[in-house]
Parts: structure tokens; C-alpha cells; sequence
């Protein structure tokens, strides 16, 4: 099981860092192309602290998060290899995997987007610019792109509603879905304890 879980792990990294350097290399930030209509779009932002563009405490503050999901990130794979050890079900090891899948996808961009890429400010980054990288090992920026406006309303007083407005990757995707097949299996558990009283 653990190396089916590495295979899976690598192929879903692969396609993650594969998509953000494309995005970095063919769009300038804030760029975006439409997919299906009006509700699909690769809209290129960069995230410079938590979840929703949270920051915290600049420099020093963006240090202790990038060392902090490092240590998650070790957490969760100390994790998941006991769950493995103790024959736990497949889709609460495959959930786990999508979790560490996703924050090793976002601190690879945290680590080192910043001393490989130049800034995408105006114009399309450049991978391993001869000038330099726009910042230093641990404070690089996370790359967001896929954006779905399901419903855009243009309100009475001027304003506009969108739903759904934030900006995310497939790291995040997969941070996502993992969670919610965990809420989900328990779900399912408890029914089943349930049913068998």
C-alpha cells in the first residue's frame, strides 16, 4: 500500500507543479483566459500568506508559516504511515495522501518559487532568471489559477455578488477533497455502527 500511495502521491505533486510552472511561465499576473462560458476561468494570482490571501506578520511572519507547514507536512506523513501500519481502510489512507499531497504542493511554491522566478508583475515570469529569483528561500508566493464565478449578479446599489470568488490550485483541490471524503467516511461509519445496534 505505501507504494501505491508514493506513486499517487507523485503523479498528483507532478500535475500540480506542472500546471503552476505553466501558468507562471505563459501569463502575467492578473491574466486570464476563459474555459467554459462565464464560469470557468484560469485567472493567474499569487497568494502571499494563508488561505484567502491571509498574511502573517510579513517576512518573519511568512518564515514561521513556511516552517510550520514543513512540520505539518512531517506530521501528517508520520501520520498517514502508522494508519498504513495498522491496515486502516483505503479511502482514509488515499484521504490522508490527498492532505499531504496538497500542502507539499503549496510550500514547494512557498519554498521556492521565490529564487526561481523572476516577478510576474506586467509580464511573464522567467524560470531561473539570470538576474535572480523575486525573493528568498521560504518566501515565495503560492500560485492560484482555477476561478469559478458560478453566479455573477450585478446588484442594485452599483456592487456586484459573486459566488464562488476565491482563486485556488489543485494543491488546494486536493486539500479539499481529502477532507471531504474524511468528513464523509465517518459519516458512512457511524451509519453503518448505527444500523448494526
Amino acid at each position: 500500500m505505501r507504494k501505491k500511495l508514493i506513486i499517487f502521491t507523485i503523479i498528483l505533486l507532478i500535475l500540480d507543479q506542472s500546471f503552476k510552472i505553466w501558468v507562471k511561465t505563459h501569463m502575467s499576473l492578473g491574466e486570464s483566459y476563459t474555459v467554459f462560458s462565464d464560469w470557468f476561468k484560469i485567472l493567474f494570482v499569487e497568494n502571499n500568506g494563508m488561505a484567502f490571501g491571509i498574511e502573517l506578520g510579513g517576512v518573519l511572519g511568512k518564515y514561521a508559516l513556511s516552517l510550520f507547514r514543513i512540520l505539518a507536512i512531517g506530521g501528517i506523513g508520520w501520520y498517514i504511515l502508522n494508519l498504513i501500519k495498522k491496515g486502516t481502510p483505503k479511502i482514509t489512507l488515499y484521504s490522508f495522501a490527498l492532505i499531504f499531497t496538497g500542502a507539499i504542493g503549496n510550500i514547494i511554491d512557498s519554498l521556492f518559487y521565490g529564487i526561481l522566478f523572476n516577478a510576474s508583475y506586467g509580464h511573464i515570469a522567467t524560470m531561473f532568471p539570470k538576474g535572480g529569483g523575486y525573493s528568498s528561500f521560504l518566501q515565495g508566493k503560492v500560485v492560484d489559477m482555477l476561478y469559478f464565478p458560478l453566479v455573477t449578479k450585478h446588484l442594485a446599489d452599483g456592487s456586484t455578488f459573486i459566488f464562488f470568488r476565491p482563486v485556488f490550485n489543485l494543491a488546494d483541490s486536493y486539500i479539499s477533497i481529502g477532507v471531504g471524503l474524511l468528513i464523509l467516511s465517518a459519516i458512512l461509519g457511524i451509519r453503518k455502527k448505527n444500523s448494526n445496534k
